[in-house]
């Protein structure tokens, strides 16, 4: 019988020890508990309320957990490691870290995971839904959670606070790396060489180094990588997007730290500084890889040749030599090229743009040696 369709009135009798006198329904538990839900239908009574805040459910059980978030008591203990929680399911899934247990498979690739909430949300990569959506942007994504952090970026608000310093975030996660700045630990240790971070996700990355092992792939071109950023950064190469604007000049780049390196020159700060000659940098890396010149050192080693260069993108180049493969393309032409700068002048002679230009004369070229070998001619004429 469907309780929910039939017109017979329920009638309960004030609450007591058993279910015999609490209702007219005198049989199991089990019918009990249905006859509980029906009481919350009709009357919208809750039988179970939170003393302290306006919680209130219809099952004993929840109110008890519920207590926890109040008293902060984690009475479910882990037997092989420090971890303790206020759920006993939240232990258990625990547990799986230490078993290698992966209970949820999916059935439609070889993906298994510790929480069946983990396998849903792996199984809108095949549907390619995303149900969660923002009701201010188009943004939409797989998870509760992940919209609630998405949220905050609107609302402005950083619930989660350093208590050493000002530092505050959207995340809780971002807290508990940002305090390994503070106490200078690197927990996460790689188990082949001897890299550590402060955070799995960095190790995670740091570990595909050691295998190869290059997850992400763009569908215009045959390029893969280790990061999902990396992927994002070689994207805007085909969509010609720069989204990183100056708010001082034209320039706009496709990554963040190029705009970082640019402002520095509109302040005409020069903050790393060589120790032995005069040349100051805008960046650490630069400042590393001018020091080669002094020590003539090139730690990057070809491992087919004898080459060695002093910055990894001119062994990256190099490379393109043993591997003859030619990444950039013309798109007037068929003209490919192993490097961008090479591209860069190629295009050139389709625009007949001539950037460099002589101060003396009306001579100009595309290639900056050219002009340098051009200024001679005047010093040459002026000694004579």
């Amino acid at each position: 019988m469907d309780i929910k369709d039939s017109d017979v009135p329920v009638q309960c009798k004030p609450f007591r020890q058993s279910a015999k006198e609490h209702c007219n329904f005198n049989t199991n538990k089990i019918q009990h508990q249905v006859y509980k839900n029906v009481k919350v239908q009709y009357t919208g009574e809750y039988l179970f309320k939170c003393n302290i805040c306006d919680y209130c459910s219809m099952i004993k059980s929840n109110i008890k957990r519920h207590m926890r978030t109040h008293t902060g008591e984690k009475p479910f203990k882990c037997n092989a490691c420090d971890y303790s929680s206020k759920h006993k399911e939240a232990l258990k899934t625990h547990m799986c870290k230490h078993t290698g247990k992966k209970p949820f498979k999916c059935n439609t690739c070889d993906y298994c995971c510790t929480t069946k909430c983990g396998l849903k949300r792996h199984m809108y990569m095949h549907t390619g839904e995303k149900p969660f959506k923002c009701n201010i942007c188009n943004y939409c994504c797989i998870s509760m959670s992940h919209l609630q952090t998405h949220m905050r970026k609107h609302t402005g608000e950083k619930p989660f606070k350093c208590n050493l310093c000002d530092y505050c975030s959207t995340i809780k996660a971002n807290i508990k790396r940002h305090m390994c700045t503070h106490t200078g630990e690197k927990p996460f240790k790689c188990n082949i060489c001897s890299y550590c971070c402060i955070s799995m996700s960095h190790l995670k990355t740091h570990m595909r180094k050691h295998t190869d092992e290059k997850p992400f792939k763009c569908n215009t071109c045959d390029y893969w990588c280790t990061t999902k950023s990396a992927l994002k950064m070689h994207i805007r190469k085909h969509t010609d997007e720069k989204p990183f604007k100056c708010n001082i000049c034209d320039y706009c780049s496709t990554i963040k730290s190029n705009l970082k390196r640019h402002m520095l020159q509109h302040t005409v700060e020069n903050p790393f500084k060589c120790n032995i000659c005069d040349y100051c940098g805008t960046t650490k890396s630069d400042l590393k890889m001018h020091m080669h010149k002094h020590t003539d050192e090139k730690p990057f080693k070809c491992n087919i040749c004898d080459y060695c260069g002093t910055t990894k993108s001119a062994l990256k180049m190099h490379m393109h030599k043993h591997t003859d493969k030619k990444p950039f393309k013309c798109n007037t032409c068929d003209y490919w090229c192993t490097t961008k700068s090479a591209l860069k002048m190629h295009i050139r002679k389709h625009t007949g743009e001539k950037p460099f230009k002589c101060n003396i004369c009306d001579y100009c070229s595309t290639i900056k040696s050219n002009l340098k070998r051009h200024m001679r001619k005047h010093i040459g004429a002026k000694t004579i």
